[in-house]
């Protein structure tokens, strides 16, 4: 059977920004930016972005474009003869399972939340008691495994519609939906008395605090963010790779996800901190941020609840499309190691992550007393954790290993891939650079997540 393919470049486009924007994009890139130096740290995460993030995410969409299979048969397809490269899909496929069976959950809190915005639950609340809502819904494990259960039926049921009758259909739309959100809130956090505080804090080069808080801290952050934010190194980007065409260039393609990616990070905190400053309420960073700093100061703005339920509109949209995308991954796992039909396995595949992602969900409450990390930790920590510092820097590597190396698919044949179509090209120069220095910069951030804060 033909492989499905998306009905337009804008779709593929959308859909890969999609997968890499998330809730990082707006829970953490604005707080360090602001913590680091404001623009300094932008400037260094934008070459970050170009000399590390760039060359790993035209790497996975090399191998997806290549073998035209997700990551369950590209190997297969691209290895050399009697190698083992193909091992490392159990190893991804874990990584998209294990990163829905805590993102579910928080996916699941940010539809409560829109729900709770529009009924206005927060009208009145104050600050002791908006943090006091957000306890009440973690901690209750009946609410918070239904909204689970609705987020993940609901995104399979998405890509049960197929590629371009699902997922690029429904994707498209919401995200096109999130920019123009993003840009009505960004125009109204202008417009706030103060704005202008909160968005120098923000934005304004501050060579002194980035020395304050620690200039290796502040490389190792932005080294971080720029790769972390692109959601490379498990085959979740290179499956997109497998539904185009040769007609355009990957570098030009993964440039263009990498601008949506970085546009939305950066105009997150365009929202929050002129809002924040101009109600003289400190932001933080991570849920905190999102469940109790925005309420209260929603609370205190005019039309708060519009601008509150705008908000974690978009926030729905930032997460789900997350999901969407890290599901029809392996729903195509699915089909291309069983040749099962779409919807059985997505059917299958919507009760083995419900499952899955129960202890997440139920950490905050049934299974609190279960603290992996520490003090305080909660189950949901430690899925992060194996994800995030172990997995994606380390799955990064392979893809970068196997493309470039004579006994992987080699850099030659990767090169041709790369560039073939129209566009922005990939030069032959750069050999020397990805195949001993860029591995080092992906080492130093997989060591830097177990030795840095």
């Amino acid at each position: 059977m033909e492989r499905e393919k998306f009905s337009s470049r804008l779709g593929f486009i959308l859909i890969s920004a999609g997968c890499a924007i998330g809730l990082g994009n707006v829970w953490r890139f604005p707080y360090i930016t602001g913590k680091y130096g404001g623009g300094v740290f932008v400037l260094l995460y934008l070459i970050f972005l170009v000399i590390l993030g760039l060359p790993i995410m035209i790497a996975e969409l090399a191998v997806g474009r290549g073998s035209q299979k997700s990551v369950a048969l590209s190997f297969e397809v691209l290895e050399p003869k009697g190698s083992k490269w193909h091992w490392f899909k159990w190893v991804a496929m874990g990584g998209n399972y294990l990163l829905m069976m805590f993102y579910t959950t928080i996916t699941g809190w940010m539809l409560l939340y829109f729900i709770k915005m529009i009924r206005g639950d927060f009208t009145g609340m104050d600050s002791t008691a908006v943090a006091g809502a957000f306890s009440a819904v973690t901690g209750n494990p009946l609410l918070t495994v239904s909204f689970v259960i609705i987020t993940i039926v609901g995104c399979f049921a998405i890509c049960g519609g197929g590629l371009q009758g699902g997922v690029e259909r429904i994707v498209k739309v919401m995200m096109l939906l999130l920019f123009a959100l993003m840009a009505v809130l960004a125009v109204n956090s202008l417009f706030l008395p103060g704005a202008g505080a909160g968005l120098s804090f923000y934005l304004k080069p501050d060579f002194g605090k980035m020395v304050e808080n620690g200039v290796a801290e502040c490389i190792f952050a932005a080294m971080g963010q720029a790769f972390f934010t692109l959601s490379i190194g498990m085959g979740s980007i290179a499956i997109f790779g497998s539904y185009i065409d040769k007609s355009k260039r990957l570098p030009g393609e993964a440039l263009s996800i990498a601008v949506l990616d970085t546009f939305v990070a950066i105009m997150a905190g365009v929202v929050i901190f002129p809002a924040c400053f101009s109600y003289g309420i400190a932001p933080e960073s991570g849920p905190p941020l999102i469940f109790i700093t925005l309420p209260n100061v929603f609370n205190a703005m005019p039309f708060g609840r519009v601008w509150g339920s705008f908000f974690f509109l978009f926030m729905s949209f930032a997460a789900i499309s997350t999901v969407i995308a890290v599901f029809q991954n392996i729903v195509s796992f699915a089909t291309d190691l069983t040749g099962c039909s779409v919807k059985k396995a997505c059917v299958i595949n919507a009760l083995v992550v419900i499952v899955l992602a129960l202890p997440a969900a139920l950490g905050f409450n049934v299974l609190s007393a279960v603290q992996p990390l520490g003090a305080g930790s909660t189950i949901l920590d430690l899925e992060d954790f194996i994800i995030s510092n172990n997995i994606l820097p380390l799955g990064s590597l392979v893809y970068l290993f196997f493309c470039v190396s004579r006994y992987g698919w080699g850099f030659d044949r990767f090169i041709d891939e790369v560039n073939a179509g129209k566009g922005i090209s990939l030069s032959p120069k750069l050999r020397f650079y990805m195949t001993f220095i860029l591995p080092v910069i992906v080492l130093a951030v997989f060591l830097g997540g177990y030795f840095l804060k």
